[in-house]
C-alpha cells in the first residue's frame, strides 16, 4: 500500500507536468493528438473530443503529442506558432513541477506533524573555526538562526547548508542573556570539523506536535520552495569545489525513500513529493535531447539562426536518440539502486 501511494504522488507529478503542456496547448489553439500517462505499450485509451488519453504500461513517464511538434503542418502544429507560442508551450510543463511544490509544501505545513523540541546546545568549538572567530562559546544554546526559531541540532544543519559561503546570524542565549553573532559557514572545512566548527547536540528534547493554519502553511510552504532551490543550488557549488561528490538515485531509490516518508507521515511524504517536483523541473529545463530543455535548445538556435530551422528529421532523430539514451541511463541507475538494496546499503 505505501509503495503504490508513491507512485500515485509520483503519477500526479507527470501528470501535471505533461497537463502543463496540454492547457497551454490547447489555450494556443495547438492540436494535441495525445495524452499519456507512461510510456507504450498502452494499456488502454480513450477519447475525448480531438484528443486521444491513454494510461500505458511503463508507468515512470508521461508524455503529450502535439500536431506538428518538429514540421510545420499547418496553422495548428505546435511548429507552424511564433516562437514565444512554443516557448510557452514547450516551458509550461516545467512551470508545473515548479508551481506544484508550493501547494505540496503548504498542505505538509498544515498537517499535525511531530518535531523534537530541545536545547540546541554547542558543546565544542574548534580553533581557528568560524565559530570561534564569531566568538561562539561551549554551552552557548543556539536559539535563532537567520531570524528562524531553532528547534533542534537538525534545523541548525539545516539553515547552516542553506547559507554555505555567505554571512549568517545568530542568537544565542549566554548566561541568560541573549546575544547576536555572524559567522560564514565554509565550503571546505578541515577533516574532521563541520563547515562552522563546531560539535552540537539537542538536550532535554520533547516532542511536540505542530500545524499551522493555511496563511501561515502558504508563508511557509513558499520559503520552503525558494529554500530548497537555495540548497540545491548549493549542492552542485560543492561538487564543483570537491566538498561533495554527486550522489544519483533512480525510480527504486525514488520509491524506497518515498516509502519511508509515508510511514514517517502525510506531512513528510508530501514534502518529499514536492523536492522530487523541483528535481523533474530542474532536469526536465536542461537542455538534453528528448527532454523539454532539448526542445528549447533547438528553439534557442532558431533564434540565433534567424529564424532557420534545423531540418525536422535531424531534429527527431537528435531527440528519438536522446530519448533512448536517457532510457538506458534510467534502467542502468535502477539496477544499481536494487543491487544497493539487495545489499543492504543505504540509498542517495
Amino acid at each position: 500500500m505505501t509503495v503504490l501511494i508513491v507512485i500515485a504522488l509520483l503519477s500526479l507529478l507527470i501528470m501535471a507536468h505533461e497537463f502543463g503542456h496540454l492547457i497551454t496547448a490547447k489555450m494556443a489553439g495547438v492540436k494535441v493528438e495525445e495524452y499519456g500517462l507512461g510510456f507504450p505499450p498502452r494499456l488502454v485509451a480513450f477519447r475525448w473530443g480531438e484528443t486521444e488519453y491513454s494510461l500505458n504500461l511503463l508507468f515512470f513517464g508521461g508524455f503529450v503529442r502535439l500536431l506538428g511538434e518538429d514540421e510545420d503542418k499547418g496553422p495548428r502544429s505546435l511548429a507552424g506558432k511564433s516562437k514565444k507560442v512554443r516557448l510557452l508551450v514547450l516551458s509550461a510543463g516545467v512551470l508545473m513541477n515548479i508551481v506544484l511544490p508550493l501547494f505540496l509544501f503548504t498542505g505538509s505545513f498544515m498537517l499535525p506533524r511531530e518535531v523534537a523540541v530541545g536545547d540546541v546546545t554547542i558543546m565544542e568549538v574548534a580553533p581557528a573555526s568560524p565559530a570561534e572567530q564569531a566568538g561562539l562559546l561551549t554551552g552557548d544554546r543556539v536559539v535563532r538562526v537567520e531570524g528562524r526559531k531553532v528547534n533542534n541540532h537538525l534545523d541548525f544543519i539545516y539553515q547552516i547548508q542553506l547559507n554555505l559561503g555567505r554571512p549568517m546570524d545568530l542568537v544565542v542565549e549566554r548566561d541568560s542573556a541573549l546575544l547576536q553573532f555572524t559567522l560564514t559557514p565554509r565550503w571546505r572545512p578541515p577533516s574532521g570539523e563541520g563547515s562552522v566548527g563546531i560539535l552540537i547536540a539537542t538536550d532535554d528534547t520533547y516532542v511536540e506536535q505542530i500545524s499551522y493554519s493555511p496563511l501561515q502553511a502558504m508563508s511557509r510552504g513558499a520559503r520552503t520552495l525558494s529554500d530548497t532551490f537555495g540548497l540545491l543550488r548549493n549542492e552542485i557549488i560543492s561538487w564543483i569545489v570537491g566538498r561533495t561528490s554527486p550522489q544519483v538515485g533512480g525510480p527504486v531509490a525514488i520509491v524506497q525513500i518515498g516509502g519511508e516518508m509515508a510511514r514517517a507521515g502525510p506531512g513528510p511524504l508530501l514534502a518529499f513529493t514536492g523536492f522530487i517536483s523541483i528535481n523533474l523541473a530542474i532536469i526536465n529545463i536542461l537542455p538534453l535531447p528528448g527532454l523539454d530543455g532539448g526542445r528549447l535548445f533547438f528553439l534557442g538556435l532558431e533564434a540565433v539562426r534567424r529564424g532557420r530551422r534545423i531540418s525536422p528529421q535531424k531534429e527527431r532523430l537528435v531527440h528519438f536518440m536522446g530519448f533512448v539514451t536517457l532510457l538506458a541511463l534510467l534502467l542502468l541507475v535502477s539496477y544499481y539502486d536494487v543491487v544497493r538494496m539487495l545489499a543492504g546499503e543505504s540509498l542517495p
